[in-house]
């Protein structure tokens, strides 16, 4: 699980670091971070991730609650991408993201006009899960997070990955990555686990061990 302790998920830029990755830029050096591929990365996590969002989730917050796997909001939270009030775009994929689920249009919309919307609206425009009243938040994510936690972690890291092939390189590429990705699971105690308690008719007693 992703989320804040603090009043807000993320409220606002460092403008200090801002202004060391400026002053690299002028002067020719390279960028400090490679903000992209740190999102790339964070995304090939082999367990699912969820986004609990609550209060202000801006910039780079959003871009990081964009490349979870589930993202739930209480229903208060207001996102949005507002970098372009400080003179700059979303430094790590968030256009692009937007664009590849709620298309290009509202990409535009968020990027340049950088508003902040409420939850529900960003769960019709498919960038959210769920939305829920802000006092169920946290039991709400638990629920989600003990879910996935009793399921197979092995078939999980192989859906990401299926995902991921799929959005950025088609559905043939998925099709043609499907027999060696599921190699591992066809090898894994959860299979063995899992078609045992299905023969028996007791699947809720499954604990899988992820391996």
């Amino acid at each position: 699980i992703l989320r804040s302790g603090l009043k807000n998920f993320s409220a606002g830029a460092d403008v200090d670091y801002l202004n060391e990755v400026r002053s690299a830029a002028i002067a020719g050096r390279a960028h400090p971070y490679d903000l992209p591929g740190f999102l790339t990365r964070f995304e090939s996590c082999r367990l699912p991730v969820i986004a609990s969002v609550h209060g202000i989730c801006v910039g780079g917050g959003l871009e990081l609650a964009m490349a979870c796997d589930y993202i739930i909001a209480s229903e208060s939270a207001k996102l949005g991408c507002v970098e372009v009030v400080v003179g700059l775009h979303p430094l790590m994929g968030a256009v692009q993201r937007i664009g590849q689920r709620a298309g290009a249009l509202r990409a535009s919309e968020m990027a340049i006009l950088g508003r902040r919307y409420d939850a529900s609206t960003l769960e019709r425009w498919n960038l959210l899960n769920l939305v829920v009243p802000d006092d169920r938040l946290q039991s709400a994510t638990m629920s989600i997070a003990n879910e996935m936690a009793a399921g197979p972690t092995v078939a999980h890291t192989a859906s990401k990955q299926l995902i991921r092939i799929s959005v950025s390189q088609g559905v043939a590429a998925a099709d043609a990555a499907m027999t060696q990705l599921q190699a591992s699971i066809w090898a894994s105690k959860d299979l063995v686990l899992g078609l045992a308690a299905y023969k028996a008719g007791d699947l809720g007693s499954t604990k899988y061990e992820g391996v």
